[in-house]
């Protein structure tokens, strides 16, 4: 299908973008770290049967395949939604979206510590600094009261994209043959187990969920489409795009959650949520500067090939 990427993309990113506002919804009925791990739960199971039936292994056989697993289930699964879905009670789906965005950015800050062969130059530093500011300008911090709700919510925010881009860069230095599919389903499963852990230490409790029909289509829209149906889009679009052009899903999110959180939730974005967008998207292009002109050769090449 001619425009095939396009559809995927536009899907991955109503997918990922809408989950903010599922997010949001569901918080009225469940405890947050509880509601991520139910999340994942199912999520996890349909993720592993679908790596059964498309991989030629269902399961990590090494040690480094249970270690890329246990990276990915601690830091990208576990420490990334429990900080999320706490710090999102306090704030829009659209601002967690747009402090989420930065994720990209800070990766980039990790590769520069943890992988040797990774460089930030000065440039790609500006980039990384502007990229905090704009979660400086969007969190709007009352200099009277720097610990009020909305401040600490996008802080927590702040450290779930933190902890998801620590873990996607460690998990680039184990570097397994363990498919992307059974390493994510693991993943899954294993953070799902480690946010009941601290949900039971945060006193969380079932007894405490309120089972109406709000509460469940949430909680099924957050584990089939955005997880499972959107983590298989996102395998697909890796694979035939790259990770520089998936990365961009990032900035697209933020669109959709914006918009979302408006028809269902009445959430109204602000100047300095709009402004702290550019300013993240700003920095994401400093920082990816040469691999995005790399693309944008590459997809001209292709074009006059075609032509």
């Amino acid at each position: 299908m001619r425009f095939r990427n396009a559809i995927c993309f536009v899907a991955l990113a109503i997918a990922w973008g809408s989950a903010f506002t599922a997010i949001k919804v569901g918080l009225e009925f469940f405890p947050p770290v509880l509601f991520a791990a139910f999340r994942y739960d199912l999520a996890g199971v349909l993720v592993l049967a679908y790596a059964a039936v498309a991989t030629d292994r269902w399961r990590p056989r090494t040690s480094d395949e249970w270690l890329e697993v246990a990276i990915g289930g601690a830091f990208m699964i576990a420490a990334y939604h429990a900080l999320l879905f706490v710090g999102e009670q306090e704030t829009t789906s659209a601002a967690a979206a747009i402090v989420v965005s930065l994720s990209p950015v800070l990766t980039t800050g990790f590769a520069r510590a943890f992988l040797p062969e990774e460089r930030l130059t000065a440039v790609g530093l500006v980039g990384l600094l502007i990229g905090f500011v704009g979660v400086g300008v969007l969190s709007d911090p009352d200099p009277n009261n720097l610990l009020n709700e909305r401040t600490v919510s996008l802080s927590l925010v702040f450290l779930a994209a933190a902890a998801f881009a620590l873990g996607s860069v460690l998990t680039r230095r184990v570097e397994t043959d363990l498919p992307i599919e059974t390493m994510e389903a693991w993943s899954m499963l294993l953070g799902a187990g480690l946010m009941h852990g601290i949900s039971v230490a945060m006193a969380e409790s079932v007894a405490d969920v309120e089972w109406t029909a709000d509460a469940l289509l949430a909680l099924g829209y957050l584990a089939v489409v955005a997880s499972a149906v959107g983590f298989l889009i996102y395998f697909d679009l890796l694979e035939r795009l790259g990770p520089i052009e998936i990365n961009l899903v990032s900035y697209a999110a933020p669109v959709v959650a914006a918009a979302t959180g408006l028809l269902f939730l009445d959430e109204r974005p602000t100047i300095a949520t709009a402004v702290g967008f550019a300013l993240i998207l700003v920095g994401f292009v400093l920082v990816k500067r040469e691999a995005l002109r790399a693309e944008l050769t590459g997809l001209r090449v292709t074009d006059e090939r075609a032509e």
